[in-house]
């Protein structure tokens, strides 16, 4: 299994970026899909964003296009959600995750996410 370390949290005024990085060890990144996800205080936790195992296909929660990017280095292990003109709406919880599988994004349910990171906190204020 591939564990997963979330960071780049942090507090930012509305209108601002982040940038945050999910670094993976114990298997290649290269047979998993990845996903951000994110949970606020009362909330359900939500797919923000998520990438195929190539980097080549990607799809966003519809709250966050335009503003987020996903991005994956599989030959450093590395996960990215840069993330800009943030809202205080975004504040969350963000959390990094795997799916191991190579099929298409759409064919990935959330629940096949099983690998997770501990999540960084992400406070936008207004």
């Amino acid at each position: 299994q591939v564990q997963l370390v979330e960071s780049g949290g942090g507090l930012v005024q509305a209108g601002g970026s982040l940038r945050l990085t999910c670094a993976a060890s114990g298997r290649t990144l290269r047979n998993y899909a990845m996903g951000w996800f994110r949970q606020a205080p009362g909330k359900e936790r939500e797919l923000v964003a998520a990438i195929n195992w190539s980097g080549e296909s990607t799809n966003y929660a519809d709250s966050v296009k335009g503003r987020f990017t996903i991005s994956r280095n599989n030959a450093a292990s590395l996960v990215y959600l840069q993330m800009g003109n943030l809202k205080p709406e975004d504040t969350a919880t963000y959390y990094c995750a795997a799916a191991s599988s190579t099929a298409r994004l759409a064919a990935i349910p959330s629940k096949d996410f099983g690998s997770w990171g501990q999540g960084t906190q992400v406070t936008v204020s207004s």
